[in-house]
């Protein structure tokens, strides 16, 4: 199972659905989190005040308030943390949002697992910014917990979603920890795709897993590439999944934002905890 758990803990949006997630998660993992949360400096200082006499002591202020906010949020981490006697450290610090981006992403590649919370497009804050990036920068999975995220985690009935491709492998790989603890596993695919290679097909991966002990059944379905991800939400629904698994960002960011893709749908739109490797 994990065993290196690191949490990031939002300071300007929800911090339930991290903080349970986590902690849940260290307690059935017997895993150690490191909770880091980020108080993000403001860089919209006007130039008249920057240039005046009293620079130093605004931006000493800008730093305080963005220490406050951090230790806030990481306040209730601790206090549930502390309650359900996991093995856990806190870190808070303060930071522009591209310093605090450059942190975490550094602080994650030490770590087996990167818990944050879903990002939401139309929300600009800070913390949706590192939600957004922390995938291309932790070298590792990303378990994104929905905001709207009620209760604890638990993975108990786990869809894993396979197009055959390089990075549903990695979405794989990267989930066996909590694969090989789930009572029920989903391959989600589409119907008769092409693009997925003959030899990694879902009734390949199916003998696979069921050669290392892991039974698995195979829900397909007909889609193009807009039905995709709400399919898949209904799929989830209909099987009473806990967790999705699967590759991020296929495509460039690029094509994404312009064409519309799969993952960012899914990072706009998720309805359970969603894990994530690029």
């Amino acid at each position: 199972m994990f065993k290196s758990v690191l949490a990031l803990i939002p300071s300007e949006r929800p911090v339930r659905p991290v903080v349970d997630g986590s902690v849940v998660l260290a307690m059935a993992c017997h895993a150690h989190v490191n909770a880091l949360a980020i108080g993000y400096e403001t860089t919209n200082i006007p130039l008249a005040a920057i240039a005046g006499p009293a620079t130093a002591m605004i931006f000493q202020e800008n730093r305080i308030r963005a220490i406050e906010r951090g230790e806030t949020a990481m306040s209730v981490f601790e206090l549930e943390a502390k309650e359900a006697g996991i093995s856990y450290n806190c870190r808070t610090i303060s930071a522009i949002p591209a310093e605090a981006i450059s942190i975490a992403g550094a602080v994650a590649r030490l770590h087996e697992l990167t818990i944050a919370l879903q990002p939401e497009f139309e929300c600009h804050t800070f913390d949706n910014y590192l939600s957004t990036e922390i995938l291309f920068q932790a070298g590792g999975p990303v378990l994104f917990m929905p905001y709207t995220f009620r209760g604890a985690f638990a993975a108990r009935r786990v869809g894993v979603c396979w197009d055959g491709s390089r990075l549903a492998s990695r979405a794989l790989q990267d989930a066996m920890p909590l694969l090989r603890k789930a009572d029920a596993l989903t391959i989600i695919t589409i119907t008769n795709s092409s693009s997925i290679p003959a030899e990694a097909t879902p009734e390949r991966l199916v003998q696979h897993l069921a050669r290392v002990g892991l039974p698995a059944k195979i829900v397909s379905f007909p889609a193009g590439h807009s039905e995709i991800q709400p399919t898949i939400l209904s799929v989830a629904a209909d099987q009473s999944l806990d967790l999705l698994v699967m590759g991020g960002y296929g495509h460039s960011r690029l094509q994404e934002r312009i064409l519309g893709g799969v993952t960012r749908d899914m990072l706009r739109c998720m309805t359970v905890p969603t894990l994530m490797s690029h």
